[in-house]
């Protein structure tokens, strides 16, 4: 277990410091992969490349004409198709669609969820050790400090809130209900706040994920939150659509801060989560794109000489050559494929990199090419 460390900047003379923007740092090799002969081949983020589902499209549409402000807890259609998807697709019983809110996708979520649930300058909050970076800038943000814990390793005394991650960015890595189970088990005996991210929950290629809310889990959801986002199962990043969902009284407390302060999430967004969440089939349309990709990909990275670990979830492989990330990102650009540098998520990455999934069949293709060349 360490304190998650990296170069800071601050905001402002009481600001808090936070890390620079990790992907400002690839601008060198992000230009050398932009001089490849065919072009770029950027598997560093994680955004869709696929159409946004036309019924999706449609549904944003026909509620373009709406001047009044939407509801912060989002309309009872959205709170009830939320509930009714998390049942049928991830067997979560239970819920109450009053237990749901709409959110601004989920990165501004994660960002302010340490400050929403009361974290104090001091409090930890122990997030994985290999991890998306937005649980340390929102520690940051709140003032706490940041513990970052080993697969397995749960939480230290002291403990105000726990992220967990599966399927996890970076690494892909799933954790079972027992694991889960003990994590939730030993924050709320220290009364801490759990929140489990589980935007890649419908991407299970060699396992199958299961929700921190599923009863296998545990019955007991006290202190217990799970972040959806329906950037990777819908292709909806660009609308910024995510829900929270879990510990009812958590989730009225988070309602009426949110409330107060005007995070709402547009109401043609609303209506697009709502189609989003009561159509299975893009869901499963998309996951099979992926999957193809990923079937490419993955066989020409290992061709190339690279390891893959984990993965066995989520939009990303989790690569090594054995050498320093960066180097591996240096090799990566030569041919024009833009990779990110495993230290983006922690000291413990710093002989890995992240390789999306996240590209069109024809540049997925081009780079699996190139690393045959």
């Amino acid at each position: 277990m360490s304190s998650a460390t990296g170069p800071d900047t601050t905001s402002g003379p009481r600001g808090p410091q936070l890390p620079g923007f990790p992907w400002d740092s690839l601008a060198r090799q992000s230009a050398a992969a932009k001089a490849h002969p065919d072009g770029i081949v950027d598997l560093s983020v994680g955004t869709p490349v696929d159409p946004v589902p036309e019924n999706l499209r449609r549904a944003l549409a026909e509620v373009a004409d709406k001047p009044g402000y939407p509801a912060t807890h989002g309309t009872p259609e959205l709170r009830e198709a939320a509930v009714a998807s998390l049942q049928r697709r991830y067997g979560i019983s239970g819920l109450e669609p009053d237990a749901v809110v709409p959110t601004i996708g989920s990165k501004e979520l994660v960002a302010w969820l340490p400050t929403l649930v009361g974290v104090r300058p001091g409090d930890l909050v122990a997030i994985p050790e290999l991890a998306y970076p937005t649980y340390e800038v929102g520690a940051k943000i709140a003032g706490a400090e940041v513990v970052r814990l080993a697969p397995g390793e749960l939480p230290p005394a002291g403990t105000a809130l726990l992220w967990l991650n599966s399927p996890s960015n970076p690494t892909g890595r799933v954790l079972d209900a027992q694991q889960l189970g003990e994590s939730v088990r030993a924050a709320q005996e220290m009364g801490a706040v759990v929140a489990s991210d589980e935007c890649y929950l419908a991407l299970g290629w060699d396992t199958e994920p299961v929700s921190v809310l599923h009863p296998s889990v545990g019955a007991d959801r006290r202190g217990v939150l799970a972040v959806h986002s329906l950037s990777k199962s819908s292709n909806l990043a660009g609308y910024r659509a995510g829900f929270i969902t879990g510990d009812p009284d958590l989730v009225r407390r988070l309602l009426e801060l949110r409330k107060h302060a005007g995070m709402i999430v547009p109401r043609p967004v609303q209506e697009a989560i709502t189609a989003a969440l009561s159509d299975d089939s893009h869901v499963s349309a998309q996951r099979e794109l992926y999957a193809a990709r990923r079937a490419v990909l993955r066989p020409a990275l290992e061709a190339a000489g690279f390891r893959i670990e984990h993965s066995q979830a989520g939009l990303y492989l989790w690569a090594t050559r054995g050498e320093d990330a960066w180097e591996t990102v240096d090799w990566l650009a030569q041919r024009g494929i833009l990779a990110a540098p495993g230290t983006f998520y922690g000291p413990a990455g710093d002989h890995h990199v992240r390789i999306a999934l996240t590209a069109t069949d024809e540049r997925i293709a081009a780079a699996a090419k190139r690393l045959a060349e």
